[in-house]
């Protein structure tokens, strides 16, 4: 079983039949977390925080497990945190957005935010809910819940933890398939640019941060000039 104690987490490969149980256990837990990306059940963050709710109360554990710990020098590594995300905004308008609009001819479908140019009353709505229920609620299910019980299945060496960044990072892509297929691939590639935070800096609270600075900048962006693509 993996146990935790703040963001530390340590497999136990000699736990025997209770090691055993609640591997199994956790395959299922990604299993329906998977079912229900994939299937859009309801709002597929929604369901998954109830499914990780159910879990830490029936193992008895804390947030801390998830990966909720204090995050050193908090102003410093928030404009850290803040510098990083500015810069991959950057590569995925510079770099991966155009080249990913060149192999499928298509365009990322931003059409759930028409009517937001200009509209300062949509703009702190959605502010709001990306602090929310997207920064904060999709790392909790996505860098925290699911990395953690995909963690539990297959251990913390290298081969473990590509999993862990690929599989978390694919469902999460797979959330977003209302921006069409380019969306799913933009969103994936965010989710390992989460991921590699939540490593560095050893706490789900940098992910959180770089989810809300993420959609900050690009709601802005389309707040005060429209639909931004890749720049070439």
């Amino acid at each position: 079983m993996a146990e935790s104690r703040g963001d530390t987490v340590r497999w136990q490969t000699g736990s025997g039949r209770r090691g055993a149980f609640w591997a199994a256990v956790a395959v299922v837990e990604v299993s329906l977390a998977a079912i229900a990306v994939v299937k859009d059940v309801f709002v597929p963050t929604v369901v998954i925080l109830v499914l990780a709710t159910a879990s830490l109360i029936v193992r008895r554990d804390g947030l801390s497990t998830l990966g909720i710990a204090r995050l050193g020098r908090p102003w410093r590594s928030a404009a850290e945190v803040l510098a990083l995300t500015i810069g991959w905004t950057v590569l995925q308008l510079a770099l991966f957005l155009p080249a990913l609009e060149h192999l499928t001819g298509t365009k990322q479908d931003l059409s759930e935010f028409a009517g937001l140019q200009g509209n300062l009353r949509m703009l702190m709505g959605l502010l709001g809910l990306s602090w929310t229920v997207a920064a904060i609620g999709e790392e909790l299910v996505y860098r925290g819940y699911i990395q953690i019980r995909i963690t539990d299945v297959l251990g913390t060496g290298t081969g473990g933890a590509v999993a862990v960044v690929a599989v978390s990072s694919a469902l999460f892509g797979l959330a977003h398939t209302e921006q069409g297929l380019l969306g799913v691939a933009a969103t994936c590639l965010d989710g390992v640019f989460f991921s590699v935070l939540r490593m560095r800096y050893r706490t789900l609270w940098a992910p959180v941060l770089a989810h809300g600075f993420n959609n900050s900048i690009g709601l802005t962006a389309y707040f005060l000039a429209g639909p931004m693509y890749g720049l070439w």
